[in-house]
C-alpha cells in the first residue's frame, strides 16, 4: 500500500520506521509510540551485487513494533526519478506485499546535506562516521514526514481531544 491509501493509514498513532536508502549504507530512524519524534535507529551496510536487504529491513521493523515505513525517494534536483529512485520503488512495494504494512514515499533531496551539516554545526567530525550520518539523514527524513500534514495531521486532533 503506497500513496494516498498508506497516507490515510498512517495517519493513526505508533511507530514509524524511517529508511534513507544509499548506494553503500541504508540508514534508519524510528518514531516514539506516539508518532511525534523520531530518533537515529542505525544503519544497514549494503554489499555490492547482492540483493536489497528487504528481510533485514522488515526484521528492523519488527524489532521496533512499527506499523509503517517511511521511505526516502531519491530524486534529482529537478524532481526527476533517478536509477536510485526506481530501485526504492521496487523495494518500496515489496516491502508492501511482504508485510502488508503501509509504505509512504518522502522526497528526500537534501535530508543528508542537512544531516551534515547539523553534526559540523555541533563540532562533530563526519569522517569515519558515514553510518551515523545515515542514519541522521533517515531522523531528518522522518521527522519531516512526521510534521507534514501526511502524517500529522490526526495526531494534532488526537492531541486537542485529550
Amino acid at each position: 500500500m503506497t500513496g494516498s491509501a498508506a497516507r490515510a493509514v498512517m495517519q493513526r498513532l505508533g511507530r514509524y520506521l524511517a529508511v534513507d536508502w544509499g548506494e553503500r549504507r541504508i540508514g534508519l530512524a524510528v518514531s516514539d509510540p506516539s508518532g511525534t519524534i523520531a530518533s537515529p535507529a542505525g544503519h544497514i551496510v549494503r554489499r555490492a551485487g547482492k540483493r536489497p536487504p528487504i528481510a533485514e529491513l522488515i526484521r528492523r521493523a519488527e524489532s521496533a513494533e512499527a506499523r509503517g515505513f517511511v521511505l526516502g525517494l531519491p530524486l534529482d534536483e529537478s524532481g526527476g526519478e533517478t536509477d536510485r529512485s526506481r530501485e526504492v520503488r521496487a523495494v518500496a512495494a515489496a516491502l508492501g506485499e511482504r508485510t502488508s504494512l503501509p509504505v509512504l514515499l518522502v522526497d528526500e533531496r537534501y535530508t543528508t546535506a542537512i544531516a551534515l551539516r547539523a553534526v559540523r554545526e555541533m563540532g562533530g567530525e563526519t569522517r569515519g562516521r558515514q553510518g551515523d550520518v545515515d542514519a541522521l539523514a533517515a531522523t531528518v527524513l522522518l521527522q519531516h514526514a512526521l510534521r507534514s500534514t501526511e502524517l500529522g495531521a490526526e495526531r494534532s486532533d488526537a492531541a486537542v481531544d485529550e
